[in-house]
Parts: C-alpha cells; structure tokens; sequence
C-alpha cells in the first residue's frame, strides 16, 4: 500500500485530478438504513479509521481506510484524522432573499410577511441585489456545510437566474424556483396566474437539469395563490414531472383560518392543493404542523414528504411539529430537516437538529442524535427525490463538489481543502 499524499499532486493536470482516485481518510459516518425505522446500531456505519474513494465527480468505495486504500494504491491520500467526513448537510426548506431579515423581531406568521418578507423579497427585483445575496446566502450554506438545499426564490426571474447562475458556478447541488404569487400581497411581490405560469416555464426550460440543478414549481402557499393559480402551478408540474413542487402546508393557526375562508370548498389545508395537482412524490410541504388525520394519511399514501423547520416554528410562534407522529407505523412520510431561513433562526444544522431534539422532547417524543443527522442529509435528499445524488456516503453518488469546477481560493476554506468533496468535515474537539 503506497497511496500518494496530496503534495505529490501539484503539478498535475485539471483533467488529471479529476480522473485520478483520491482518498479522504479520517473518521467517517454514512448509513446503512434508516434508524427510525431499524434503530441507531443498526443503521449507523461509522469508522473511526475510515475511507472515501473518490474520481471522475463519483464515490467510487467507501470502508475502512486500510481496505479502501488497499483496493486503490496509486490513489492521492488526504488524512483528516480528528474530523468527521460525512454527507453535506440538505436544508430541504429556505428562502434564499430573507437572509437579510433572520430572526426579525415582533411579530407571528401573517404580520412577519408583510412587515419583514415581502419588503425583502422585492429587492431582488434588481438582479445586482440578487446576485450579491445569492453569493452571500451560498456563502453561509457552505460556512455551515449545506452543500444542497431546497430554495425559495423571490416571484421575480431575475431571482432564480440570479441564484441559479451562482449556485452553478460554485458546482452546488441545489433546487429553486420562483415563487408564485398573485394575490393578498403586496404588487412589488405578485405576478398573475398566467405571467407566474409563462415565467416559471421559461426558467424551467433555462435551469431544470443543467449541472447540479433541479427546478422547484414554488406557489408559496394558499393564501397569496388564487385557484386559478393553483391550476397553472399543478399543470405546470404535469408537464415537468422530473421537476420538484415546494409549498407552505398548515404552519400557523391563523394562516389556516384564512385558508379556509378563501378555499370553503377544500376538505381541508392539503386538499387544496390536492384539487390543483399538488400533491405525489417530489411535493415538498414546509412546516405541517397542524396536520389532520386525513392529511397525514393522504401524505402516506402519495408519497409526499415534509420539511421539518424547528427553528422558524419556535421563533415565530407557529406550533410544535409532531415528528413522531410522521414517522411511525410501516408507511412513514418522508422528512427532511430545514432551516427556514429567515424565519429560521439559524444557519446552523447543529443549531437546526437541536430545536428539533427539543421540540420533539415537548411532544414527548426523545429524537436520537442518529435521527437528527439522517434527517439533515438522507431524509432531506429523499424528500427531494435526490436520494440517488447526494445524501450518503455510499459508492457511485456524487460527492458534494466536483473538484474541477469549483473555484477553491472563492469557495473553500483552505483548511477542509478537498475533504469537502464529500461533505464538510467537523471536528470532535
């Protein structure tokens, strides 16, 4: 066993680094299964002397550093022994344009809205202002090491072209989409039934698929979404079946006060969107903290899944999501953890698993650490349908970045240097 350390690398080709085996080796935790499902001993693969292969943008073998090493000897070897190499971490859940407004002060859901989200959101109507908060919003995924993320963009396409354009530059993994919105809400942040559908059209056709980027059909929720459209979002989706649906799904009491009134028809919050087309695989509901039992078993049976947003639930007052409740029984929904944010009061996956651990702790309910890590990288991944792509440390997905496109001066701290391919590395210390 001879692998090449790092130095011996430097004067070799872009081309060359990409096809040849590296090696990142260190303490390493990916996942068998699912431990809410088998339990933590079960599901957990960690190495405390582990390996991750990686060439041509692909984990190619995952194990004990000796056997990994073994198996690959000419490959370039990168030691990290006091850290963790693990999965990037998926925020299944933010707005991209609040960044500017985390944790504003004073008010609950409907008030929050109009006094801090909307203001902030018509600002990336300047596509300058879009790009510049882009690159700050992707600098703090990465400063918390959320390398994929599910992103609200604002009802302007200058906002999904601003965001999309920086995230494919930094090689992330991302989905996004532009909000639509055409009703109970301020003009600078409404589009019309017809424009939101014209426009989220043409973007899609833009982005959906290019590199590492999905398109998300994003009506922001009910209240500020007309039924006609409801309509043209739920066609839409029809006619880009590859493509993600993101939404808001009963977050605040009030919210769904309003809700029923302007939907009297509706059997409840999800059948409205139900009607439309809304609801099946690839739907991602954010907050769904009131659920019914109607709800939760239309959920189970779609294959819809859910963003669990403690942090923005807790600070804006919204109630207490019920994870346990979502996960049990032989058709558990699917669940991805998500900051929020700027109703998220943090970044932070820790600060994100933590609120999660003690929200569930109120409903009675004690959420392992092994819980709270799957549901930041696979259940997110799974909730996004890109269980496939990223989310684990396991053979042929991809690891967080290609290390030919990314800028490493612009993107990386030279202390993780390409031990990030696979996820950003934390110390135990």
């Amino acid at each position: 066993m001879h692998a090449t350390s790092r130095a011996g690398s430097e004067h070799m080709t872009a081309d060359e680094t990409l096809s040849r085996i590296t090696i990142l080796r260190g303490q390493t935790l990916a996942f068998r299964d699912d431990p809410f499902k088998v339990g933590p001993d079960a599901a957990v693969d960690f190495n405390s002397d582990g390996g991750v292969a990686i060439a041509g943008g692909k984990i190619v073998a995952v194990g004990q550093a000796l056997d990994v090493i073994a198996r690959h000897p000419d490959a370039l070897l990168e030691t990290y022994p006091d850290h963790l190499i693990m999965a990037g971490f998926i925020d299944s859940h933010v707005h991209y344009p609040q960044i500017d407004i985390i944790a504003s002060w004073g008010e609950q859901l409907l008030q929050w809205l109009n006094r801090y989200t909307y203001p902030a959101e018509a600002k990336c109507a300047d596509r300058a202002h879009a790009e510049a908060t882009a690159h700050r919003f992707l600098d703090e995924c990465l400063r918390n090491g959320i390398t994929t993320a599910s992103v609200y963009c604002s009802a302007h396409p200058t906002s999904v072209d601003a965001f999309c354009a920086a995230a494919q530059s930094r090689a992330f993994c991302m989905a996004a989409g532009k909000v639509m919105m055409d009703c109970n809400a301020p003009d600078a942040v409404k589009d019309t039934a017809q424009s939101g559908y014209e426009q989220s059209k043409a973007l899609i056709a833009r982005w959906h698929g290019v590199d590492r980027l999905t398109y998300a059909v994003t009506p922001r929720f009910a209240v500020t979404s007309s039924p006609a459209q409801l309509e043209a979002a739920g066609a839409l989706w029809r006619e880009h079946p590859t493509a993600l649906m993101q939404t808001h799904l009963s977050e605040h009491p009030s919210e769904i006060a309003w809700v029923k009134e302007l939907h009297p028809g509706a059997p409840d919050y999800l059948g409205i969107y139900e009607q439309h087309g809304l609801l099946g695989r690839g739907a991602n509901f954010g907050h769904a903290i009131h659920l019914t039992a109607r709800e939760r078993s239309r959920l189970r049976e779609t294959g819809a899944g859910l963003s669990h947003c403690p942090t923005s639930n807790l600070f804006i007052g919204s109630g207490l999501f019920d994870l346990h409740a979502a996960r049990q029984g032989d058709a558990p929904i699917p669940v991805g953890l998500a900051t929020d944010v700027g109703g998220g009061s943090s970044f932070s996956m820790f600060a994100t698993m933590k609120a999660a651990y003690e929200v569930s702790q109120l409903k009675g309910y004690s959420l392992h650490p092994a819980d709270a890590f799957h549901l930041a990288t696979v259940g997110s991944a799974g909730v996004l349908q890109l269980g496939h792509r990223v989310g684990n440390l396991a053979p042929v997905l991809m690891p967080t970045s290609s290390s030919s496109t990314f800028d490493r001066d612009r993107s990386w701290p030279s202390a993780c240097s390409r031990s990030t391919a696979c996820g950003m590395p934390f110390s135990f210390r």
